[in-house]
């Protein structure tokens, strides 16, 4: 289940609010200048999908969004509990950054936790199958997918060579919960 914990940017013990109805996290998120929406496949989308199956199965909403926003390409990212690095990709996101153009994501299967540093507040979203996120260029952020990470993602770009993170040089990820995959779906460890 998609949820969005908020908390003040001073503490992480307890969040101040807790939303798991989608319109609910939509409308928070919205609030902040954040995108966030569900989506359905066009087309049924059979295991071991190849890229081009998967963004055609998307294919309405991606063009949509490729219109609304001057996206210019497209592409589908998967990574498995198995992975050998998936340790050394895991660390290259946990810290809070920033980049020149918006961070979108679909998520078609499994889950990753976005967490976003807004106003002195911090917005943990864990999105899961169907959740799209859209954080805009320059939103300080952070994402875990944790140590046994497992998801299919559709990324969209403005720059056809992709994003670069300029990191802050703060440590606030590291005070906020971290993603848990041996909990239940919805839940979280403290870091």
């Amino acid at each position: 289940m998609s949820r969005l914990r908020i908390y003040e940017d001073n503490k992480h013990e307890a969040p101040v609010a807790v939303l798991e109805n989608h319109a609910d996290i939509a409308a928070a998120l919205h609030a902040v200048g954040v995108r966030f929406e569900q989506w359905e496949a066009g087309q049924p989308i059979a295991p071991g999908a190849t890229q081009d199956e998967v963004i055609a199965a998307y294919r309405t909403d991606i063009d949509r969004l490729m219109a609304e926003n001057g996206y210019r390409s497209v592409d589908v990212i998967s990574l498995k509990p198995d992975h050998p690095d998936r340790a050394a990709f895991r660390e290259k996101f946990l810290n809070e950054h920033t980049h020149s153009e918006d961070e979108v994501r679909f998520f078609v299967a499994g889950a990753g936790q976005f967490t976003l540093h807004l106003d002195g507040k911090v917005y943990e979203v864990l999105c899961e199958k169907g959740d799209l996120i859209g954080v805009p260029d320059g939103t300080p952020h952070w994402f875990d997918m944790s140590e046994s990470p497992y998801f299919v993602a559709i990324r969209l770009f403005t720059n056809t060579e992709g994003w670069v993170a300029n990191f802050t040089g703060t440590d606030i990820a590291e005070r906020f919960p971290r993603m848990n995959p041996h909990a239940s779906a919805g839940q979280t460890s403290e870091a």
